[in-house]
């Protein structure tokens, strides 16, 4: 038998995820722009903490109801509790979530793609109070533009970023053949297609009703010109509904195509699954 050759590597863009089961998942971190501007959100949150409690703590102190031992120690309890214990908390059961991030669209998540826990965000909220409050925001903000994902030095060490949660809504479904062309596309040949043609004329059926009718017209008998020497037959039919018909047909063919593959597939392994066996009880 041949020598097995070395295992092949997978290549994994810098915006996939690539999960325990070798999976490489398309995801879509949130920009550095939208990052910086939930984090100002959350900031001015904080800050307006700290000055509601501060204002409390000096209504008190001046009436006598504090004294300054005692409004030094509350005031470095609620440092904690409002720079920490809070955004913790807040990120915790929200699930990698605040107020800034829900206004720009954002969570945080693992660097695997699953959900941040506590030990993420304790360990994000603590690294933020020197990153972002003792710096007013410096080492975020550089260590951010030069990350991939927009990460901060919080996200970096407790392993996290932001993904953006607010995707782009799909594309409408494509067009079917149209009407009076069923009987061609049983028999049409439309394999021959080069794909760069093929994404031109898909782009173009999407985009077609917001063209103006003499660019439309004229684009529409420029492709169908290129797309006739590998479509057999060629419809009686205009240029632009030509191209309809010519990439309705050959999406379709891909679709089966790749369900026959999947179905394929998924008898070999049902096959080469072996059996339980029955042993004798004794």
């Amino acid at each position: 038998m041949p020598a097995a050759g070395p295992p092949s590597l997978v290549h994994v863009h810098q915006d996939e995820v690539l999960t325990g089961e070798a999976v490489a998942l398309d995801v879509q971190p949130i920009g550095f722009f939208l990052r910086t501007l939930g984090a100002f959100i959350d900031v001015l949150v904080s800050v307006a903490l700290i000055v509601t409690f501060a204002l409390l703590f000096a209504m008190l102190s001046g009436q006598g109801l504090m004294s300054d031992a005692t409004a030094r120690i509350a005031t470095i309890v609620m440092l904690v509790t409002v720079l920490i214990a809070i955004p913790t908390a807040v990120e915790t059961a929200a699930r990698g979530r605040s107020l800034g991030k829900l206004a720009v669209g954002g969570r945080i998540v693992r660097a695997d793609g699953g959900a941040s826990g506590f030990r993420q965000a304790f360990i994000r909220a603590l690294v933020g109070v020197l990153e972002i409050y003792f710096t007013l925001g410096a080492i975020a903000l550089l260590v951010g533009a030069f990350t991939p994902r927009s990460q901060r030095l919080g996200d970096l060490l407790a392993g996290t970023y932001s993904e953006r949660t607010r995707t782009p809504p799909l594309p409408a479904p494509g067009f079917g053949v149209p009407p009076g062309l069923e009987p061609w596309a049983a028999i049409a040949d439309v394999g021959r297609l080069p794909d760069r043609l093929a994404r031109r004329i898909a782009q173009f059926t999407r985009q077609a009703d917001r063209l103006e009718p003499g660019p439309r017209g004229r684009l529409a008998g420029q492709l169908a010109a290129e797309a006739r020497p590998f479509v057999s037959p060629i419809p009686p039919v205009d240029p632009e509904t030509m191209l309809r018909a010519v990439i309705a047909v050959r999406r379709d063919r891909e679709l089966r195509g790749l369900e026959l593959e999947a179905e394929r597939v998924a008898a070999l392994t049902a096959g080469t699954r072996a059996a339980p066996r029955d042993f004798p009880q004794r």
